[in-house]
């Protein structure tokens, strides 16, 4: 699937759509990727800032993705685990980037070349317009070589 194909299937998939969350960019080179989430009443928590879930869903799929085609089919790659820590109230539009640099693809190629598994922490900072970091998010993914590739 092509990078832009996928952006605009997420941007209609429901738990996206639904909460606002718009993918606004991935890299033709599956090396990056941006995402934005709008404040909307639905998106919204009690006390009127970003819902929790929803800025941790808006960073979700987006290392596993960015690993799963940078290493193409010959690696299974799936999320293992995931953190978020919430450092100032959400307000307004807020954004995250993902850059995957080619140092980190050749450390998981390395791990995984004898089949063995490797757990790899990604980090992503959730930004408001001002710049300030309203949530930390950390994902580990998981990456083994497939057998006989």
């Amino acid at each position: 699937m092509k990078p832009s194909t996928l952006r605009h299937a997420m941007n209609l998939w429901p738990p996206f759509l639904f909460s606002g969350i718009h993918v606004t960019r991935i890299g033709d080179d599956w090396r990056s990727a941006r995402v934005e989430m709008r404040m909307r009443p639905w998106n919204r928590n009690y006390v009127g800032t970003h819902f929790g879930g929803s800025l941790f869903a808006m960073t979700d799929p987006f290392w596993m993705l960015l690993v799963k085609e940078r290493l193409g089919n010959t690696h299974y790659v799936w999320d293992q685990a995931g953190e978020i820590e919430f450092l100032k109230p959400g307000r307004g539009t807020v954004h995250a980037e993902f850059e995957l640099d080619d140092a980190t693809v050749d450390t998981i190629r390395d791990a995984t070349a004898d089949g063995a598994k490797y757990l790899h922490w990604f980090q992503t900072e959730v930004l408001d317009a001002g710049g300030d970091t309203v949530a930390r998010v950390r994902k580990q993914v998981y990456a083994r070589r497939k057998p006989g590739r």
